[in-house]
């Protein structure tokens, strides 16, 4: 099956955490985002990230989506990975094996998307449920 959501933030906190001279620097990021279409509820997200001097960066997270995909009410966890080049992150995500609740219990998938720091932006997700 595949959810096509519209997903917009409502809130990034954004601090460094390791800063050294000549070296990337570290930061975290913790993100609320709601969600609508296949997908429907509230996301919270926590990134860490690399910056390269210059402005590009690599990022990883972990988010808990709480609502509905498909019909069905629960919740689970995405692991993201993905790369900014500058204007636009790019970001593949995986639902974590067992980590599905509710009626989405035995959910398997994958998904992503792209954005250029945009309050909104588009998403999908394959899935499919044990």
């Amino acid at each position: 099956m595949r959810a096509q959501a519209k997903f917009r933030v409502k809130s990034w906190d954004k601090k460094p955490f390791s800063e050294i001279e000549d070296a990337p620097k570290l930061t975290r990021a913790s993100v609320t985002k709601s969600c609508e279409k296949h997908i429907e509820g509230e996301g919270t997200l926590e990134y860490l990230m690399v910056y390269g001097d210059d402005g590009t960066g690599s990022f990883i997270g972990v988010e808990r989506v709480v609502g509905r995909v498909g019909g069905r009410s629960g919740s689970l966890v995405l692991k993201h990975t993905g790369t900014f080049d500058g204007a636009i992150a790019k970001a593949t995500w995986v639902v974590l094996p067992g980590s599905a609740t509710g009626d989405l219990r035995g959910m398997r998938g994958e998904g992503g998307f792209a954005s250029a720091h945009a309050e909104e932006y588009q998403m999908t997700l394959e899935y499919e449920f044990d």
